[in-house]
């Protein structure tokens, strides 16, 4: 990045399939540059055995899996708790100027939860504000479903990955090392 490059912030959302392998893929290719990277995943388990938390830690990458699962089979505190821990992680390295990326998987979903008002744990505006007031090294990727028109507004770029067929429509589980 050149000195009077800021960086940007992006957004995958969308339907189909790719939107975190996307940001994936840009952690690595920063990693291969030199770059600091961190990824806080917000609806993902720390329970839960994904195959890019090994490559992760063996690349000096932060991976930090902040979520409680999907929201309708938990405990809503539990969610609100973990939301609410994931945003404070993630402002906080976002404002550290540590990082030349930062992602945040799957916060859009966190948007979508309609089993109790987010707004009350996470608001766009509060995104909005970090993303706009960040250190002009950082860049930073939000992933996941359903981002909401105002965040799309505000950042730089905005890919939709759109499902045109898949594999799950005819009764296929998810498969390790292609969807975890």
């Amino acid at each position: 990045m050149s000195i009077n490059q800021k960086g940007v912030v992006l957004c995958y959302t969308g339907n189909g399939k790719g939107k975190s392998t996307a940001s994936f893929g840009l952690a690595i290719r920063s990693v291969g540059h030199g770059k600091k990277v961190c990824i806080i995943q917000f609806i993902k388990s720390p329970d839960i055995l994904i195959g890019e938390r090994e490559v992760f830690k063996k690349l000096g990458v932060e991976m930090y899996q902040m979520g409680k699962g999907f929201t309708n089979i938990r405990d809503i505190d539990e969610h609100k708790k973990g939301i609410e821990e994931a945003w404070s992680l993630a402002k906080e390295k976002i404002n550290s100027g540590e990082y030349d990326l930062v992602v945040l998987d799957e916060i859009n979903n966190v948007f979508a939860i309609t089993r109790f008002n987010v707004e009350d744990v996470l608001s766009v505006e509060e995104c909005i504000d970090v993303f706009k007031n960040r250190p002009d090294r950082t860049n930073v990727v939000i992933t996941g479903r359903n981002a909401p028109q105002k965040l799309m507004d505000a950042v730089d770029l905005v890919t939709v990955c759109e499902e045109r067929k898949h594999y799950y429509n005819e009764g296929r589980k998810a498969a390790k090392g292609i969807e975890f």
